[in-house]
């Protein structure tokens, strides 16, 4: 990883293949979640194929709209993405 992807690793916790398939769960396509995120589609498609880093605000909304879908982001040894449980 290039020393920039790992600072907005160490601050979003969000891969871009985390992020796809976050999408992938929810069902959304890039234009939905760009939408939902604030962000422009051209930033977030960057992102998912790895040719850059979101600035670290735009980042956080796009881990945020896909957190308020209902997904839910693990970071252990094996980093990925789940549904989260519905509450009781």
């Amino acid at each position: 990883m290039d020393g920039g992807f790992e600072r907005a690793w160490y601050v979003s916790r969000m891969s871009p293949a985390q992020s796809r398939a976050a999408r992938g769960l929810l069902n959304w396509s890039q234009e939905q979640l760009a939408a939902k995120a604030s962000v422009s589609v051209t930033t977030l498609r960057n992102f998912e194929r790895g040719a850059t880093v979101p600035v670290t605000n735009n980042l956080a909304a796009i881990r945020s709209a896909l957190e308020v879908g209902g997904v839910e982001f693990t970071n252990g040894d094996q980093p990925g993405v789940r549904m989260r449980k519905p509450a009781p």
